[in-house]
């Protein structure tokens, strides 16, 4: 009853402290996106911020228990939007949904500060039991287009997730990760720079895929010149030359060792063979 009480004293300010954060909302953008001229363009014309406003007022209800209410301005936001921001979910300050078609955020999904989202990222729960099914994440996090972020997991601070990418395992801070199922591609690779402001250059990522076939290409170069190395005394001593021919000389390449299984930054620092299983700090 005492948790009760003090969420809906929180809630009493909640008018002023709307305004604010949608204040926020707005001017974020012009930071986030060049394409933005004016504050009413904003206003009228950009179906992210339509769908926040619309998601803030639908929480601000939720929080008062007025469920209904709020599942109905964001059915109505949705239909207008194209974006479907479940007013259970919690987002923190100064959030970008750029573009905004085809975003879903689910019921207990967490976000952080200062995230930007492209279009058609999905932040999905993976099971039908109620509690914590959705990805929590923290701050300054960017998302790309078409993304899936999927279950109850953390994606850590300042972490860039590649378009297309599905993302099933907590990520910790400072990471870059692509692909299907993602994989950690970069790390401490700050996506603010030295005003703090977002680095937006989140399509600077290396290709994990190109990556490893040029380790192996690098590794099977190295083998063949072992092998052609051992080969070549045998086959010297088995097949004398004839008279008046010279020896051939099978040229050796030098070794290179590459080890994309040494799991470690120095041998390959952007091998996508990289390992997962680090500690991850919990976003929020």
């Amino acid at each position: 009853m005492a948790h009760d009480t003090a969420t809906m004293t929180a809630t009493l300010d909640a008018p002023a402290g709307l305004f604010r954060q949608l204040r926020e909302d707005v001017v974020c953008v012009f930071a986030r996106d060049p394409a933005a001229r004016s504050t009413w363009e904003v206003l009228t014309t950009y179906p992210g911020v339509h769908a926040l406003i619309a998601y803030r007022i639908a929480h601000m209800l939720w929080l008062r228990r007025w469920r209904y209410p709020a599942r109905l301005v964001s059915f109505l936001a949705r239909v207008w939007t194209n974006v479907d921001i479940h007013p259970g979910a919690r987002i923190g300050k100064r959030f970008f949904i750029d573009h905004g078609a085809g975003v879903v955020i689910g019921e207990t999904a967490e976000i952080g500060d200062d995230v930007t989202l492209y279009h058609g990222v999905t932040l999905g729960g993976t099971t039908w039991n109620p509690g914590k099914r959705h990805p929590t994440l923290g701050d300054h996090v960017v998302v790309g287009a078409g993304a899936k972020i999927l279950g109850a997991i953390t994606i850590g601070s300042r972490v860039r997730v590649g378009a297309n990418s599905v993302v099933v395992k907590n990520v910790p801070d400072d990471r870059t990760v692509v692909g299907i199922p993602a994989k950690i591609v970069r790390r401490e690779s700050p996506i603010l720079d030295a005003t703090d402001d977002l680095n937006l250059d989140h399509h600077l990522m290396p290709d994990p895929v190109g990556h490893t076939l040029n380790c192996l290409l690098d590794r099977i170069k190295t083998l063949e010149s072992e092998l052609a190395s051992v080969r070549s005394p045998a086959v010297e001593s088995a097949v004398p030359p004839s008279k008046g021919t010279a020896y051939r000389t099978i040229p050796v390449m030098a070794a290179t060792a590459v080890d994309c299984l040494a799991n470690t930054e120095a041998a390959c620092p952007e091998c996508a063979c990289q390992p997962e299983n680090e500690p991850v700090t919990e976003a929020r």
